[in-house]
């Protein structure tokens, strides 16, 4: 059967398969296999992932399954781009997770998060106003954010910063998940500022460094 002939749950356009170390979230560290989308429907100020906006391979999803557990990592992340626009993500996800995979998804939370299956680890941004998206978060989507998942803020200001502080108040953030992410715009924004807001705010997050970038802080792809 050629790709023409299949549904869209059976193909999915990827930009993307490799392992590495997980650079970000309570993983941080561990071997990793990445199957990184191709496609974004946003725009974000500080995107470090551009070159997966457009272009990419269209691949049946029984070859990225197999090419994602020939790696033979434990750990598998879906990423992009927002993966989630895809409709073949969400059975691929389920049949990794069947594979006996820990499965991660990253997505920017604009796309909706419910159709997920419960085993997998949701990672979900919520955009900050330096982002450029803040108004395409999707607020419903905390409804389905359980003690698993992980919620994480990419902040570029203080101004993003006491944004993050009054979202995790206002919508009880913390008592969804405990799993708070707080990253900087690599270049941006210093750690040590964010660390000295955090501890002075007392506030219950995890700030954390993308540590890839600073292993391989010249390269894009594969990292």
């Amino acid at each position: 059967m050629g790709l023409a002939a299949v549904g869209k749950e059976d193909t999915l356009v990827i930009h993307e398969i490799y392992a590495s170390i997980q650079g970000e979230s309570t993983f941080a560290g561990l071997p990793c296999t990445f199957v990184r989308t191709t496609g974004c429907n946003l725009r974000c100020t500080w995107c470090d992932t551009p070159q997966a906006f457009y272009g990419g391979t269209r691949m049946t999803r029984a070859e990225v399954r197999e090419r994602a557990l020939a790696f033979g990592t434990s750990l598998v992340e879906l990423t992009g781009g927002e993966p989630l626009l895809q409709p073949g993500v969400i059975p691929l996800m389920t049949e990794l997770c069947d594979a006996g995979r820990t499965v991660l998804v990253e997505t920017s939370g604009e796309a909706d998060v419910s159709r997920i299956d419960p085993r997998v680890h949701k990672i979900m941004d919520l955009k900050a106003p330096g982002s450029g998206e803040v108004h395409r978060n999707r607020w419903s989507n905390l409804e389905h954010i359980g003690p698993c998942d992980e919620i994480k803020f990419v902040l570029a200001s203080r101004e993003d910063y006491e944004w993050m502080r009054d979202v995790i108040c206002e919508h009880q953030v913390s008592s969804r998940t405990p799993h708070i992410l707080a990253s900087t715009v690599f270049g941006a924004l210093s750690p040590r500022a964010l660390v000295a807001w955090v501890m002075s705010d007392r506030l219950r997050v995890r700030v954390q460094l993308q540590m890839h970038k600073y292993i391989w802080p010249s390269e894009m792809t594969g990292v």
